[in-house]
């Protein structure tokens, strides 16, 4: 018999090995593997979902009529060389795994790698993208995949007569009926579900899940459905727009089933389409998802094996704050758009891109915080996170530590931007129109000081340049740093 060893954020029959596995050929190797699970202080509602999902699968394939061998191992070489010696398999293959560290480990212990399709762009095919151009950015590569995959297209030409409509994508969020939006689907936890909630290791943290994350394929799929039929409609004016009284918007919350194998980005995308083609979706909602899907989150991962394993060191800034106690179990901050956002991550592993860039990004970016323990602290508490994700979007995006092989500029902005696409302003402790003084906003100090901070290398960057020069201006500058390091050293005390 041949194994096919299946990782736990490939949990589709239709992946790779998988594919072509038979029964009457195959069997299935799945291993839950102490140490990675060990390694972390993790979300409870990640862990869970990581685990559930594994354990729920490995019915399915059992109920296809596999012989399933699902280990308990203190690590995954030693559940593969287990599984070896007890079942001497002719072969051991499985897909390309969707990590570096699994691939390097897939060829020391010799597994066969059969070529991925859980992605719309396969590495190989990027790097053909890539070569044929003297630089590189997501627009075109976006571009480049609409062309070839068809999506939204009429006779070679993009369908509304433009390749995107972000400019109908940035409204604010709404003044009132902050409830327009459908509220997510629950699930009802089965036996397998209660099983690993109580597996999960007691100094997990955060909020336990309340039903909002499927954890099998058809629950998957009905979210889908859901998605489609009830909130794409709506999803694109407010994609960018940020509430403290509503943590999902409009947003698919499609994530973590495409980034575990649940749901594969071709069968999400096309249902966009076909409802789009169908009349009931706005194109800046259905352009607007799909650029996401097919264009940033496949730019993302390709980004990720271009450059890997150097990209996940790279601190082009020389960021060196250690993770505020803020962003730990507990932490407490005075910032409301802060507060709002972590709250959100607490109580559901999850927040909207926005959130992540502008918010808790844009913080790490200014205060300085160390990209790799930013990484890991994203890494650890985001229920759709993945080192293909969090690697290139938090050091690449959010930090600029990368030296913009990732952004053609730093994603930093003061207080201005976060009160125009939110309400956390509206009775926050700080004021974001001031620089200076105990009750000036910590974004607009911090902006300031970290825009002087590093003029020489932004003053050359054509994005920032002018940024530098208005910085240059302030009257109040020499003020402006002082109170930046006191800010500092209210975030290092947890007391900001």
């Amino acid at each position: 018999m041949i194994t096919v060893l299946v990782f736990g954020d490939q949990l589709h029959r239709g992946i790779g090995a998988m594919l072509d596995a038979h029964p009457s050929t195959h069997q299935v190797l799945m291993i839950e593997a102490r140490d990675k699970i060990e390694s972390q202080t993790w979300h409870s509602q990640r862990l869970f979902f990581y685990l559930s999902s594994m354990r729920h699968f490995a019915e399915e394939v059992r109920a296809a009529g596999f012989h399933v061998d699902y280990r308990l191992s203190s690590s995954m070489r030693q559940g593969v060389t287990e599984h070896q010696r007890e079942y001497e398999p002719s072969e051991i293959i499985a897909t390309e795994p969707n990590s570096y560290n699994a691939r390097q480990l897939c060829s020391a212990l010799g597994i066969r790698l059969v070529r991925s399709n859980q992605f719309l762009c396969h590495p190989d095919e990027f790097v053909e993208f890539a070569s044929k151009r003297k630089s590189m950015k997501m627009e075109d590569f976006y571009r480049w995949q609409r062309l070839r995959l068809g999506y939204l297209m009429l006779d070679g030409a993009p369908v509304g007569g433009q390749w995107n409509f972000d400019h109908d994508n940035r409204e604010p969020p709404p003044k009132d009926d902050h409830d327009r939006w459908p509220h997510p689907m629950t699930t009802v936890y089965d036996d397998i579900d209660a099983d690993v909630l109580n597996d999960i290791t007691p100094d997990s943290w955060g909020a336990h899940p309340q039903g909002q994350w499927a954890t099998t394929r058809q629950q998957a799929l009905m979210r889908l459905q859901f998605f489609v039929d009830s909130v794409l409609p709506m999803f694109g004016p407010h994609e960018d727009a940020m509430l403290a009284s509503n943590w999902h918007l409009a947003h698919s919350l499609l994530s973590p089933y495409l980034n575990n194998g649940l749901l594969l980005a071709k069968e999400v995308v096309d249902a966009v389409q076909a409802a789009f083609d169908g009349g009931g979706v706005p194109i800046n909602s259905a352009e607007g998802f799909i650029r996401q899907v097919i264009g940033w989150r496949e730019y993302v991962w390709n980004i990720y094996w271009q450059h890997m394993p150097a990209y996940r060191s790279m601190n082009g800034l020389n960021a060196k704050r250690a993770l505020p106690p803020m962003f730990q179990a507990g932490g407490h901050t005075h910032m409301r758009c802060m507060s709002s956002t972590l709250q959100s991550v607490n109580d559901f592993g999850w927040a909207h891109h926005i959130q992540r860039l502008m918010v808790l990004g844009n913080f790490a970016l200014l205060a300085e915080i160390n990209p790799q323990e930013f990484t890991q602290w994203m890494w650890t508490s985001f229920i759709d996170a993945a080192e293909w994700v969090m690697v290139p979007n938090v050091v690449g995006m959010s930090l600029y530590a990368d030296g913009g092989i990732m952004a053609t500029k730093p994603y930093a902005s003061g207080g201005a931007y976060i009160d125009r696409m939110s309400d956390y302003c509206s009775g926050c402790k700080y004021d974001r129109k001031k620089r200076v003084g105990d009750d000036a906003c910590p974004f607009t100090t911090l902006y300031w000081d970290f825009i002087t901070r590093h003029e020489e290398q932004f003053v050359k960057n054509p994005r920032v340049s002018r940024q530098v020069y208005a910085a240059r201006k302030l009257q109040d500058l020499d003020e402006v740093k002082k109170r930046a390091l006191e800010v500092l050293a209210l975030v290092d005390e947890g007391s900001i």
